[in-house]
């Protein structure tokens, strides 16, 4: 933990469901939450990154019955095995603190604790249950909440399910939600999540939910209802207090009392509901204060479409690594997702982005400018000594990128927060159009002036190079090499001329 440290920061992606290898989209949300992670170290918090695998209910028995081995044989090949979870995250270098899987045993024990004590708060009664459920959504629904006879969320078909079950008093805490929801405008995000989850279920009023299962045994087991185990939602929503040591009867563990709660639960927006109305609820009822913000972020298409394997449009994250390149991918699907409206992806676009983005502006001037370095002072950087007009128009640009950024990352539009980086890469690609380096390496007397361009380059390109640090990390170190500089934070970019003039950058190598 830093000397100057700005607090804690805790923040989680989903825990992804492993009925199947994760697709690009599952690596899309993960990227995005390690980028934001990454930029609150770089500001100086104390960060604590989550991740981790939703493990139980009835479509992971049923997968592997299919496959005919044991539902924890199942997850184990799914999570750790080739081209597993963990290979995943480690391949798209991600930062996470903690990998949570919801078949850990502190998990489980936790969970059993949890649904005991709000079945002690009578928040939880014995019932029957009598309707549709949707096994690869976990999700009950009544006939009316059908779409032409199909899972509203998905739109696959729903079984009948009747078998006796506990039920959670959801009405119970409904007016609490939505003071707090009233009270707390930034609480779910974008407006638009917000406005779906206020119009289409807590106005009409919720439901009782059934929170047990009693027709399969892939679960945690409930201790004082034998043949009963914990709705998968209940289980896995839990895990983000569980992990940092949440204790039921109050003996909590110092990380919970330190992390808890939750600055930000990044999630897809198709799971919205769950963790901005079971989630809070299941909270108020422990007695435990509610997540700072839930951000539901868009899609990414393919070709229109949501991915789905019945489609057969899936696209892997560790196949367009093997074609692009870990930073490269990173680039493209926090580049191309807008703050609230859904991306698309094709293998056209993230060409065109690495050519004309990555290669172009940023690799092209970091190879430039090094290379000119290296040709006209053997590599030595020089003292910025003759300076004009506009070298000041660049340093103004540079030095305005860090607020800039930081402002669109408090917003979470990590989109507009990369192309304000960009901003100043462009910059300085007229930069060197403006002072044409190359006819002032022509004559002795103009070569101080060389000098002193070429350093406002590589200090320009230093300033990029560190806040391009959570985005693309391993670009970021490469470039920092290849100009001889070290990541001094950012605290380091509020002045312009850090970079220690004598000291020699690195050979030049390509980027993209």
């Amino acid at each position: 933990m830093c000397n100057q440290c700005k607090g804690n920061y805790y923040i989680t992606t989903p825990i992804y469901y492993p009925s199947s290898n994760l697709h690009i989209g599952h690596a899309y949300c993960t990227v995005a939450t390690d980028a934001m992670a990454r930029y609150k170290r770089l500001q100086g918090y104390n960060v604590k990154f989550l991740t981790g695998t939703d493990e139980h209910g009835q479509k992971i028995e049923e997968k592997a019955k299919e496959a005919g081995v044991t539902p924890q044989q199942f997850v184990d090949n799914i999570v750790l095995g080739e081209r597993g979870v963990l290979d995943l995250w480690k391949l798209m270098n991600i930062s996470y603190d903690r990998f949570i899987r919801t078949t850990d045993d502190y998990h489980v024990a936790a969970i059993q604790k949890i649904f005991k004590k709000m079945y002690d708060n009578g928040d939880i009664y014995k019932g029957s249950y009598k309707g549709k459920y949707c096994t690869p959504c976990e999700s009950f629904w009544t006939e009316s909440q059908l779409v032409d006879g199909k899972c509203p969320d998905c739109g696959r078909e729903c079984k009948d399910a009747e078998e006796e079950a506990y039920f959670f008093k959801m009405s119970k805490y409904a007016d609490q939600l939505m003071k707090h929801i009233e009270e707390h405008p930034g609480f779910i995000q974008p407006e638009s999540r917000k406005n779906e989850m206020i119009n289409n279920f807590l106005k009409p009023g919720l439901q009782d939910l059934c929170v047990s299962r009693s027709s399969f045994t892939w679960g945690v087991p409930l201790t004082f209802a034998p043949g009963h185990v914990s709705y998968v939602w209940l289980d896995a929503l839990s895990n983000y207090i569980t992990f940092c040591g949440y204790d039921p009867d109050g003996n909590h563990d110092e990380h919970y009392k330190k992390f808890w709660p939750a600055d930000l639960h990044l999630i897809g927006k198709d799971i919205v509901r769950f963790h901005t109305i079971y989630w809070p609820i299941f909270l108020m009822s422990m007695g435990e204060p509610l997540p700072k913000q839930v951000f539901g972020h868009p899609w990414l298409l393919v070709k229109g479409d949501k991915m789905s394997k019945s489609k057969g449009n899936m696209i892997y994250a560790d196949d367009l690594v093997e074609l692009f390149g870990v930073d490269a991918v990173r680039y493209f699907v926090l580049h191309e997702m807008p703050f609230a409206s859904d991306g698309i992806m094709t293998y056209e676009l993230i060409i065109e982005r690495i050519n004309s983005e990555l290669a172009n502006i940023l690799g092209n001037l970091v190879n430039r400018t090094v290379a000119m370095n290296n040709k006209y002072f053997g590599g030595e950087i020089q003292v910025p000594n003759t300076p004009d007009a506009l070298d000041e128009e660049l340093k103004a640009v540079a030095l305005a990128m860090p607020g800039k950024v930081e402002a669109k990352m408090n917003e979470l539009k990590v989109a507009d927060a990369i192309d304000e980086i960009f901003v100043l890469l462009r910059r300085a690609n007229k930069y060197i159009d403006e002072t044409m380096p190359w006819a002032l390496a022509k004559s002795d007397e103009t070569k101080p002036r060389l000098g002193t361009v070429l350093y406002n380059l590589l200090e320009a390109i230093r300033f990029a190079a560190i806040a391009l640090k959570p985005f693309l990390p391993d670009t970021s170190d490469r470039i920092l090499a290849q100009i001889n500089a070290e990541n001094g934070g950012l605290e380091s970019l509020t002045s312009f001329g850090v970079l220690p003039s004598g000291t020699s950058v690195g050979a030049g190598e390509i980027l993209f």
